[in-house]
């Protein structure tokens, strides 16, 4: 096994003094060194062989070479020492104080072929000193939504750190999946997770809250030298504009969120990255019915604060607090109020620019706002699944005489975007049709040649998402030992926008009997 060590993080910020491993708060200092649990009978599971190429990695399979050892937790690298990071954040809108890496543990930073900087982090390796009252253990069911998760994500589009691999530990962990008191043993599981950089908002609001001024300048400077270096050395100027670029990246992510239908169902300040990447997938999901107010976590549930249509202000929202933490350094409110206004605005147009490209247009009058706001609210008037109605929409034809046609031809093409075609109102119906007949006299003013815009239309508009039931099904075979279905689903998430005419299953409306199935419809943290 050959690794080329990188270290920065690790290398330029201050470790905790204490070497022993033990729930404590962690005070001047970004991380804490941590040995993963060794587990019983680490074997495989699964891996990605894009990301294995894009390390580097050579021969992960091959037992002599020791990768299951080390991406288990059983084995670390001879010149690398494993920690976890310290950080805090507001939890659901409240301060939660110290949070902290409380089941992750980098085992390496590395330099990729290009020479590009890395991290890989077990995830459910074991206790850290930011455990709290927890194992530090993950199970296979949440592993393999994670490992699912995040490569769906790379291969829709969407920034994300990335699933290397994923194995089972050959131990039991005791999981309470729907906290009802009813707790039961399952598989524990390791992920791999590499990213860039594990940082996030939450690492600033720790050294805020404690007033560690030198400390937040400290991991500004490496974030900057690091990460953004196109801001300049740091300064009073440059951490102005790396809030800019840390804005900028968290607006797009939310836009390609939005754009795909996905909701992450725990947007603490302590799950932001600073790289604008999707990170730690839990209670996550992608919406069947399009449902501005759904989200997927069950802790969420009464107030919704993470549901689908909030997730652009909650980006706002977080963005606030790692303003409010980078303050103490900068010492004035009025560069950073203005991007936080500019976050606002952006957002909005780029949401609107968004949804037009989705229906086919590559730029906007007044009047297809309008028709867009017409769009999402007919979406919500019956069940309708989102990713099959704009998947259905790139082929629109708008050569159809709509107006001599009843409104239930008009939508007929679209039937299978409903989850219960036969019972959609007369009503409906007739909006859908003046929808329709005003969306095709948009498209025949544009004059763009309908399969220019289909072959657009359908590099944005994904044909297959990771369905919580689809994870459901690969996690339910997973368990049973079988792992082809994973590897199915997996082959079929890397090209989410091609055809693959041969998996048309897939192309299909959640089923009955996982509307209410627990791990189908919203999921709890646990895990």
């Amino acid at each position: 096994m050959q690794i080329s060590i990188k270290p920065s993080f690790s290398a330029e910020l201050k470790a905790d003094e204490e070497k022993k491993n033990f729930r404590r708060e962690v005070r001047d200092a970004f991380y804490s060194y941590v040995e993963p649990r060794n587990p019983s009978n680490p074997s495989w599971v699964s891996y990605s062989p894009e990301l294995v190429n894009l390390l580097g990695i050579k021969g992960i399979k091959e037992e002599e070479n020791g990768w299951l050892d080390f991406l288990s937790g059983k084995a670390n690298l001879p010149n690398f020492h494993p920690y976890s990071m310290v950080y805090g954040g507001h939890q659901f809108g409240h301060w939660a104080g110290q949070l902290g890496d409380g089941r992750a543990i980098n085992i390496a930073e590395m330099a990729t072929p290009d020479d590009q900087s890395w991290v890989l982090q077990l995830k459910g390796a074991g206790e850290t000193p930011f455990s709290r009252s927890a194992d530090g253990l993950a199970v296979l069911r949440s592993s393999i939504r994670e490992f699912l998760a995040s490569e769906a994500m790379f291969h829709l589009g969407v920034p994300t750190t990335r699933a290397l691999s994923l194995v089972k530990t050959g131990d039991q962990v005791l999981r309470d999946i729907m906290y009802d008191g009813n707790p039961e043993y399952e598989t524990g599981a390791v992920v791999c997770r590499a990213a860039p950089s594990f940082v996030r908002f939450g690492n600033f609001e720790i050294l805020a809250a404690r007033k560690e001024k030198e400390n937040i300048k400290q991991l500004l400077a490496h974030c900057i030298q690091n990460y953004y270096p196109q801001v300049g050395s740091p300064s009073k100027k440059t951490y102005i504009q790396f809030f800019r670029e840390v804005a900028t990246r968290t607006r797009d992510m939310i836009i390609h969120w939005q754009r795909v239908g996905f909701v992450h169902g725990v947007m603490n300040t302590d799950n932001m990255s600073i790289l604008g990447l999707t990170i730690d997938y839990g209670p996550f999901g992608w919406l069947d019915n399009y449902d501005q107010n759904w989200t997927p976590n069950t802790t969420d549930s009464q107030h919704r604060r993470y549901k689908y249509m909030n997730q652009p202000s909650i980006g706002l929202w977080n963005l606030l607090r790692l303003a409010n933490a980078i303050y103490p350094v900068i010492e004035d409110t009025e560069p950073l109020e203005a991007i936080l206004k500019e976050y606002q605005e952006e957002i909005k147009v780029k949401y609107l620019q968004m949804m037009g490209e989705k229906i086919g247009f590559q730029s906007l009058s007044e009047s297809d706002y309008l028709l867009i706001q017409k769009l999402e609210q007919l979406l919500e008037l019956e069940e309708t699944d989102m990713t099959i109605f704009f998947r259905l929409l790139c082929d629109f034809d708008e050569g159809q005489d709509l107006a001599s046609m009843s409104s239930k031809e008009v939508v007929q093409y679209f039937k299978n975007a409903f989850y219960d075609w036969e019972e959609v109102r007369a009503t409906s119906l007739q909006a859908w049709k003046i929808w329709f007949l005003e969306y095709q006299k948009r498209l025949n003013e544009l004059g763009e040649h309908p399969i220019l815009r289909a072959k657009r239309m359908k590099l944005i508009n994904p044909k297959y998402i990771l369905r919580n039931y689809m994870a459901q099904e690969v996690i339910d075979a997973a368990e049973k030992g079988e792992y082809e279905l994973l590897e199915e689903v997996f082959d079929l998430l890397k090209r989410p926008y091609d055809e693959q005419p041969n998996r048309e299953k897939w192309f299909a409306r959640r089923p009955d009997w996982a509307k209410n199935k627990v791990g189908c419809s919203m999921l709890s943290c646990s895990s």
